[in-house]
């Protein structure tokens, strides 16, 4: 029947419109399909880079209190050589064990569980310091806190890569570098200020620790599995589930896992297979590379600041953490404007030639030591962000955390080595040989990055993986 019938049918009724004839759905066109790669930040991004920022904060504070705590303690329970050197590495060991551990736990069980787990351990332990009675007692309490931040340090930096659009990957993952930094800032500052105020300020100063651990710890309870992981596993419905209801029912889910692994089995021995080998012993050789000459020099700070004129001090300790932050935030920066490749490379550089000048320079030449330490302090500080951007992005998902587990494992013994070795080296080669041999290090960090490093930017997490 035409319009013009209905309209001659029923007379005493107001003619419509043809368009009213449609029904209402066809006139509204439902959004386009967009990638979960492609997406702009929205609440959720903003909520899981917080609640990984903070564990970061928890952590860089954690490790900076032992140092004023260590002091306190001695005068009360006085420490041999053995025990101070065992408290002070023991969270460096716990890191190592549980990166390796949780890092294939979370790969086998997902890393949501891990994602809660190493908090808990982290609070826990932080807060029985305390009670602590004797330094065997300190000393096991500071690896479980180790073994919690292993945990999350894996978990964390893969979590986050899964969920964070590629244009903003960078950004959120070199960040970990400056809230890591600020929690250590402010854990120095506490301990000038507080360090002897009482007797006991010791256990002040370490339990405090697990006041931003449980905050952190109760935000992360109803944290979403990560869907990449999910359809890793076969579990499709679940995975897509969560990225309709956190990011909407348009959003399309492209797993580097499910397209890649053919059924294979994750594990460490997948990361030294054909495909993925020269990967790992980069992101192990760049990481090692970048730490020894970062926890050597700034562990035995007061002695390298002797040497280069800087009398150690409250303004000379405020205004190395002024440079460790800057230098972080400008790394942030750079980590966006510049190739991942470039940046790491021509920070290799940079830094082992401002080693190369402290080895050369005279001891006379005071203002150019000072100047050549702190574009070394900058400079390591800025492209420290990239050990939290690079490992996560160069794993596929199967594998993604064991990655990254391995990395920071092998990180943290490179760094234990290095702190054991350099006083050694001063004492026996001198301080300017010792930086030479620094030098060195970085030499190599920068030809392991010119011969394997990729150029992950602004690509998916699986055309990353594959780069």
């Amino acid at each position: 029947m035409s319009q013009q019938e209905i309209q001659a049918a029923t007379p005493g009724m107001i003619a419509q419109p043809a368009i009213a004839t449609h029904l209402p759905h066809q006139s509204h066109q439902s959004p386009r399909p967009v990638a979960l790669d492609d997406l702009p930040l929205n609440r959720f991004h903003v909520k899981i880079a917080g609640l990984t920022f903070g564990a970061h904060f928890t952590e860089g504070y954690a490790l900076g209190t032992v140092g004023y705590a260590l002091t306190s303690l001695n005068r009360q329970i006085p420490l041999d050589a053995f025990w101070m050197g065992a408290i002070g590495c023991s969270a460096l060991i716990g890191i190592f064990l549980g990166s390796l551990f949780f890092g294939w736990l979370s790969d086998r069980l997902g890393r949501q569980r891990i994602f809660l787990t190493s908090f808990i351990i982290i609070t826990l332990a932080a807060f029985m310091q305390f009670f602590a009675s004797s330094p065997l007692e300190l000393f096991f309490l500071r690896v479980l806190i180790g073994i919690g931040m292993g945990g999350d340090f894996t978990v964390g930096h893969a979590i986050l890569a899964e969920f964070s659009p590629r244009k903003h990957r960078g950004a959120l993952l070199g960040s970990f570098s400056v809230v890591w930094t600020i929690g250590y800032v402010a854990a120095n500052v506490l301990g000038l200020h507080y360090g002897d105020a009482v007797p006991d300020a010791w256990r002040w100063l370490l339990a405090s620790a697990s006041v931003p651990a449980l905050i952190v710890l109760l935000l992360r309870i109803g944290t979403p599995e990560s869907p990449r992981w999910l359809l890793g596993k076969g579990r499709a419905a679940e995975a897509h589930s969560i990225v309709a209801k956190h990011f909407g029912a348009h959003v399309t889910l492209d797993s580097d896992s499910a397209a890649d692994s053919h059924g294979s089995k994750g594990g460490y021995a997948r990361l030294f297979r054909k495909d993925l080998i020269r990967r790992t012993l980069f992101n192990c050789a760049f990481f090692v590379c970048l730490v020894i000459p970062y926890f050597a020099i700034y562990t035995f700070l007061p002695g390298i600041l002797k040497v280069v004129g800087l009398n150690d001090g409250f303004g000379a300790d405020l205004l190395l953490n002024a440079f460790l932050v800057v230098g972080a935030v400008i790394g942030i920066w750079l980590t966006i404007k510049l190739p991942r490749r470039h940046f790491l490379i021509g920070s290799f550089a940079v830094t082992c030639a401002m080693l190369v000048a402290l080895s050369v320079l005279p001891s006379s030449a005071t203002l150019a030591m000072i100047l050549a330490f702190a574009v070394f302090t900058l400079t390591m500080s800025a492209f420290s962000n990239l050990v939290g951007v690079f490992p996560p992005e160069c794993f596929p998902t199967e594998v993604r955390a064991c990655g990254v587990g391995l990395a920071i494992a092998c990180s943290r013994l490179g760094s234990a080595i290095g702190t054991f070795l350099l006083p050694v080296g001063i004492a026996r080669f001198g301080f300017h040989a010792t930086m030479m041999a620094l030098a060195g290090v970085l030499l190599i960090g920068m030809i392991v990055s010119i011969a394997w490093a990729p150029e992950t930017k602004n690509l998916t997490l699986r055309d990353a993986s594959r780069a």
